[in-house]
């Protein structure tokens, strides 16, 4: 089932401790891996490669349960390609994460009561180097104790020397295919953080504003306009309808007064304008405003800047230098004191978006920013999906994709930082502009400058699958390992990181795309499905959960909840069930080490084995095969499902049990079990090692010798099938849950034994007999065995001497009760179901859930009158 090319010695190497410790294993254990070069890629290795790279984490960061979750995942997805034999890359490395990283830089600098300007551009960047150092990517360290398989030889940063080489060299041949311009466009301007920010750097909330109706013009000649940002008005050009809009098309063409100001402003006719909402007018503020400002270009209406980088009004007049919110309030009073205002609504809940970095409330600004023009890029995107070079996982995720690759607005790349990559552009005395590459000398001599603004972090992280492997070199690790074999990231960074990395993929490397499939998994919610956030008090620190019940607990209980593209919801008391699992795994690694399991030597012969060790290697087999079809298709939640029922329910629950009888008999029987159940085990760890790397390893190097499961070989499907066996078994399975259910209803503790006489004579289950009796706590008959309750259960009638037991009278009135009930429910449900006129107006699902509890009420009244019916005479 597997080949192990690996050295395994013919004994367990040592005995384990009574209890799992994962915090005197883990840390020891990781850094062996590292230490003996598992994890390092080989470019000049002839076997197949696999690659993928880590979503670069903010060098600001640390790590939280969004990370925990994607890095549990590629670390399964790697750590099973390295045991099925390929060349395994996980690309590690951190993002400069330009305006985290300046903020928090600048955050120290205000503690000694400076700014960035104090220092200088030079000695500011220097200074944010410098805490790059010394404290910045502590989120490597909280990787190695998650376990993450990277290799660290090959750990890359977006601004070090290789990757910044990168950046100018495709900067450059953007700029020469004219795919990168200048212009004045509106972009996302946060006036704390001083910079145009990308749209993911943008987050929306309902916030509490007001919405006030002003009446623009006069007479028969004005019409009214409603807007939550009553400041920006000073900047309108013009007041928009729709073409059809009849209650407006005399104004068309015309001019009407702008309160407030001594300006005439025009009526144009725009199809953008929906005449069914509010007064079917709208003004026009080309300079504060997207939809405004494409209005503006098809109308020609200029565009009038009245806020300052800092959102304070330029205009000269009363409200001048005040900030746009004490002008909004001060604007809106004038406005009343004329009698300008129609209506007022206080609060009025509308989202608004602001910055991520900062929470100040985002302005869209006109703005001389740099661009990417996207539209061959973009479509390059798209086609390489349609066309089946990338597949994106789950499939209906594509429409997401498309919707946003073919609608692709410019992409501003310009941020206005001094911490990042610093645009190569100079510009010259008389209006020169001259782009750099990375070999090329930048001009120099008098009124030559640099562009002062840096790119958008975005843009260097676009070219992270090709950048980190020595493009624009053609280098070996490029040549193995490009194109990536998938990338694993969030849903949410589909259409900013993922588009990116698509466009500049196919671009960079001669239409090849950056990976072959895009395995998309949603957010990590707390156990109510609610966001985790700080604000919300629900946030959790994952270290704090691998402190109390180890890494592995983690990694499973992540893995488990990682259905393809949906969020995750995670509670303390899953991870605590997964810690239970791990502690359930080693102590039946235990109780076999004690019972003589073995991996040594080849495995019996299936005639040398008993009903109970072919139907679990049956079953193992089968398992085998359908994890790694649910790995190949990316189903972590179900593959970790598997493994969990297989391992605990089949392995531990009812092999080990089954098999308990026959390791206290001994002799040759007991051989062949001790190696199944070495076999099995053997195989369960290596299958389970992906998701739970540490339990997995201390267990299997001692059950087996060998060297580590990090090399060892995936196992494979023998094509072992038993299906008399598995048949056989189920009913064994089948009679000791009937029984328990039966002694359980009757009341007898678990422990409680019970004289019995089971009828197994020429019954295939008579090999059985012992260990069915062991499970079910059956004593033998005796001399003075008096049958009070008879049970026929799969073939087998089963006789149970009662006497003394229980309070028969009482379980007899319990029961009676419960039956009672079964049977008032089944009436209910038999009405509801006979009402044709409930029946014509109930949904589907209403009739199903009554039909369901009409089943349910009828098996009930079968059991409990089957109790009934075994009871003794009172």
């Amino acid at each position: 089932m597997t080949e192990n090319s690996q050295q395994q010695n013919p004994a367990p190497t040592s005995e384990l401790p009574t209890q799992y410790a994962p915090a005197e294993v883990e840390g020891e254990l990781y850094e062996r891996w590292v230490e003996r070069g598992y994890f390092a890629a080989d470019a000049a290795s002839d076997k197949p490669p696999f690659t993928v790279v880590i979503p670069p984490p903010n060098v600001t960061g640390s790590l939280h349960l969004g990370h925990a979750f994607e890095h549990t995942l590629i670390d399964a997805l790697t750590r099973r390609k390295r045991m099925q034999g390929f060349e395994t890359l996980w690309q590690p490395g951190m993002d400069h994460a330009g305006i985290a990283t300046q903020n928090v830089v600048e955050r120290e600098l205000g503690k000694e009561g400076k700014s960035r300007h104090d220092l200088g551009r030079e000695a500011f960047v220097e200074r944010v180097w410098q805490w790059k150092d010394e404290s910045g990517g502590q989120i490597s360290g909280q990787m190695r104790r998650l376990g993450d398989g990277v290799d660290w030889d090959r750990e890359r940063f977006t601004m070090d020397e290789g990757l910044s080489r990168s950046v100018q060299t495709i900067f450059k041949r953007l700029f020469d295919d004219e795919l990168i311009y200048r212009a004045e466009r509106i972009i996302n301007w946060c006036p704390r953080c001083l910079t145009a920010i990308s749209d993911i750097e943008v987050e929306y909330q309902d916030d509490d504003g007001e919405l006030v109706s002003i009446r623009y013009g006069e007479g028969e000649d004005s019409l009214v306009v409603a807007t939550t940002r009553a400041e920006t008005m000073l900047g309108d050009t013009a007041v928009a309808v729709h073409p059809d809009d009849e209650r407006y098309r005399h104004l068309v063409g015309r001019t009407i007064a702008l309160p407030l100001t001594d300006r005439r402003i025009p009526v144009v006719a725009d199809e953008h304008v929906d005449p069914e909402f509010g007064t079917g007018a709208v003004k026009v503020t080309p300079a504060h405003d997207p939809n405004d400002f494409e209005i503006g270009r098809r109308h020609g209406l200029p565009s009038i800047k009245v806020l300052d980088e800092r959102a304070i009004i330029t205009v000269p007049g009363p409200f001048q230098d005040l900030d746009r919110m004490e002008a909004r309030s001060a604007i809106v009073a004038a406005l009343r004191a004329e009698g300008r205002i129609v209506a007022e609504k206080r609060p009025y809940t509308h989202s608004v978006g602001h910055c991520s970095r900062c929470r100040t409330t985002i302005e869209p600004r006109l703005s001389l920013q740099w661009w990417v023009k996207v539209g061959t890029l973009a479509k390059a995107a798209g086609d390489a999906v349609r066309d089946g070079r990338v597949d994106i996982h789950p499939r209906e995720m594509e429409k997401r994709y498309f919707d946003w690759v073919d609608n692709l607005h410019d992409w501003t790349i310009s941020r206005q930082l001094w911490w990042g990559h610093r645009i190569p552009v100079w510009y010259g005395p008389n209006g020169e502009v001259v782009c750099v590459g990375p070999d090329e000398q930048p001009p120099s001599g008098a009124g030559w400058h640099q562009d002062t603004d840096v790119l958008d972090t975005w843009f260097s992280s676009g070219l992270w699958p090709f950048s980190t492997l020595g493009w624009p070199e053609r280098t070996d690790s490029l040549a193995k390992f490009y194109p990536n074999s998938v990338l694993v990231t969030g849903y949410d960074i589909l259409f900013f990181w993922v588009a990116r990395m698509m466009m500049f993929g196919l671009y960079a490397m001669d239409g090849t795309p950056p990976f072959r499939t895009i395995v998309l998994h949603g957010m990590v919610r707390d156990q109510f499905g609610k966001k985790m956030s700080k604000s919300f008090g629900n946030a959790v620190n994952p270290l704090d959960w691998m402190d109390k019940y180890g890494s592995d607990a983690l990694r499973f209980t992540l893995a488990r909840g990682a259905n393809p593209g949906v969020d995750v919801p995670i509670g303390e008391d899953w991870v605590q069930g997964s810690r239970n699992f791990a502690n359930k795994i080693w102590n039946a690694t235990r109780f076999a080490l004690m019972n003589g399991a073995t991996v040594e030597g080849e495995l019996p012969s299936a005639e040398e084995m008993s009903a109970t060790d072919r139907w679990i290697l049956s079953r193992l087999n089968a398992t085998v095969a359908e994890v790694d079809a649910l790995y190949d298709d990316y189903q972590f939640a179900k593959l970790s499902d598997a493994l969990f029922h297989f391992a605990w329910d089949e392995v531990f629950d009812w092999y080990v049990e089954l098999s308990k009888t026959t390791f206290m008999g001994g002799g040759e029987a007991a051989k062949v079990s001790g190696r199944v159940l070495g076999e099995v085990l053997d195989v369960t760890l290596r299958m389970l090692h992906p998701i739970v790397p540490f339990v997995t390893e201390t267990l299997w190097t001692t059950l087996t010798g060998g060297e580590s499961l990090v090399i060892a070989d995936w196992p494979k499907d023998s094509g072992f099938r038993d299906t008399a066996a598995e048949r056989e078994i189920g009913t064994v399975q089948q009679l000791i849950t009937e029984v328990r259910r039966f002694r359980a209803d009757q009341g007898l503790q678990p422990g409680q034994r019970v004289p019995a006489r089971l009828g197994l004579d020429g019954s295939p289950l008579a090999p059985h007999e012992a260990a069915i009796r062991q499970l079910l706590r059956l004593q033998p008959e005796g001399g003075s065995f008096a049958a009070t309750a008879t049970l026929p259960v799969s073939g087998v009638e089963v006789a149970l001497d009662l006497s003394g037991t229980i309070d028969i009278a009482a379980e007899r009135k319990r029961l009676a009760k419960d039956l009672g009930a079964a049977e008032k429910e089944k009436a209910q449900a038999t009405a509801k179901l006979g009402n044709e006129a409930f029946l014509a107006k109930a949904p589907d699902q209403v009739v199903d859930k009554i039909r369901g509890r009409l089943t349910k009420a009828d098996e009930d009244i079968a059991r409990i009158q089957a109790q009934l019916d075994a009871l003794p005479a009172a």
